[in-house]
């Protein structure tokens, strides 16, 4: 059933705003720009998603379908995770591409290495934690939660800026180009998978838990 749903967001949920954001990965392969901010980018492609889905009314309508009401978040939660981890891959891919083409350092916050990869699912992470909870709690609450989300989004963006010249361990061995401190880079890169992963199974649950208390007419 979860494979039927995914299926239906896929053609029916997936707004053309999300395909332009996806691409926009591009924006690794600027020099001297603060490259997790494509990351964000992903995450309004999330927004347009679910505001087109409350204005086509597509929870009434996927509720009409013989399936559980928990399947309704589960679906658009899993949804969002292929999306995220298709970001990424692209990302990894323009970080290949920068280190062939580009040579000089980042001067705003972390290079394009693996550090970055590990920042874009600590982002992600986050996202969900705040998002998808807040709007599954009324679904025709999009904006409010989307600007909780990005508030915390870009206080992490600021944060990796500043970073990058304070802290002489993210300055010294996270921001530094490929493959200096690889073993580093990859521990933090797991530590960040680790928590992508519990922050989404979070972030379903209590999703659920709201949408179950929700009177859907």
């Amino acid at each position: 059933m979860l494979g039927k749903l995914l299926k239906k967001e896929w053609t029916l949920c997936m707004h053309p705003a999300a395909w332009i954001m996806l691409g926009l990965a591009v924006l690794i392969l600027i020099p001297n720009y603060p490259y997790t901010v494509s990351f964000f980018y992903m995450t309004l492609g999330l927004f347009f998603i679910c505001m087109s889905a409350r204005e086509n009314h597509d929870v009434t309508f996927t509720l009409t379908l013989p399936v559980e009401k928990r399947a309704v978040v589960t679906a658009r939660i899993c949804f969002a995770v292929e999306l995220e981890l298709l970001s990424l891959l692209l990302a990894g891919g323009m970080i290949i591409v920068h280190r062939a083409l580009i040579s000089t350092a980042n001067g705003a916050g972390m290079e394009a290495n693996v550090a970055l990869l590990g920042e874009g699912f600590l982002l992600y992470g986050v996202f969900h934690l705040i998002f998808f909870p807040a709007h599954f709690k009324d679904v025709s609450r999009v904006g409010t939660p989307f600007v909780l989300a990005s508030a915390a989004l870009f206080a992490l963006i600021t944060a990796d800026v500043v970073l990058s010249y304070a802290l002489p361990f993210w300055r010294d061995v996270l921001d530094t180009p490929d493959p200096a401190n690889l073993g580093a880079k990859l521990v933090f890169l797991l530590i960040c998978i680790v928590f992508y992963a519990l922050a989404t199974l979070l972030a379903l649950r209590r999703s659920q838990h709201h949408f179950l208390q929700l009177d859907i007419r």
